[in-house]
């Protein structure tokens, strides 16, 4: 996902807003999809490396995060692999009982906010098969979502992009230092994700991230640090590269 940040690169990080700190902070994992690009009857955040089921590996980079209170499992209808994985497993939060999803990420998403309880002021969405956040990024998105109000990470673009139209012309080269390539768990206070779901309801399908959505009802949205290794699974390149980072080998 490509993000064309509302600020200059050298944003000043002590400025503050008037979003309150310490906000009881929830993620949305969401795990209801089929991985069809991914191929094989067992969804890929079920697909173990190195012994271990990809989505345990995300739960316990979360628990790298002391401010993440609980975690509201969405997954798919008649999914009964996330209860038994975590049956038996404790963690630093809460793990709620999981809701089911929907068709698209924006239906998942609207279902797992609705189910969190009302005390939640800050919530972080997050793919369950992006197994290796660091303590790192979640600190500093989670930071800065607190200070602005909505955050992601992003990672800056080495490509050069072009901008084409349905027959390939080109039609713009934006600049490099202005994108970024985003990643999750995209962060925002509580209430702006449900006034942007209210406001784009006829829209929800339209929009592919969590961000676009926010922006699309008049909310910014700022960049936070992205990380490479934060990379999502999808693909059996993938799953090799997350086995051989879990090894040791970049």
């Amino acid at each position: 996902m490509l993000f064309h940040p509302r600020f200059d690169t050298g944003i000043d990080r002590t400025v503050q807003s008037d979003t309150i700190t310490n906000m009881e902070t929830a993620v949305l994992l969401l795990a209801a999809g089929s991985g069809r690009r991914f191929g094989g009857e067992m969804p890929k955040q079920y697909v173990e490396v190195n012994g271990k089921a990809i989505v345990l590996h995300t739960l316990e980079h979360l628990a790298l995060e002391p401010r993440i209170s609980m975690v509201q499992p969405v997954i798919a209808e008649g999914d009964h692999h996330f209860a038994r994985l975590i049956a038996d497993r404790s963690f630093p939060f809460s793990v709620l009982p999981a809701v089911t999803g929907g068709a698209e990420r924006s239906i998942s998403m609207q279902r797992g906010l609705a189910a969190l309880p009302k005390h939640v002021e800050l919530v972080a969405v997050h793919d369950a098969a992006r197994p290796l956040p660091s303590q790192a990024l979640l600190s500093d998105v989670l930071d800065v979502a607190e200070r602005f109000g909505a955050a992601v990470p992003g990672l800056q673009v080495h490509d050069t992009i072009k901008l084409i139209d349905s027959q390939g012309k080109v039609l713009e080269t934006p600049q490099r230092q202005y994108l970024r390539a985003v990643q999750t768990p995209q962060v925002a206070k509580r209430q702006w994700f449900e006034k942007a779901i209210m406001q784009e309801s006829n829209r929800l399908h339209m929009h592919t991230d969590d961000a676009s959505l926010l922006e699309a009802a008049g909310f910014d949205v700022h960049v936070s640090k992205g990380d490479v290794q934060n990379r999502k699974i999808t693909t059996m390149e993938d799953l090799a590269w997350m086995a051989s980072i879990l090894d040791g080998h970049d």
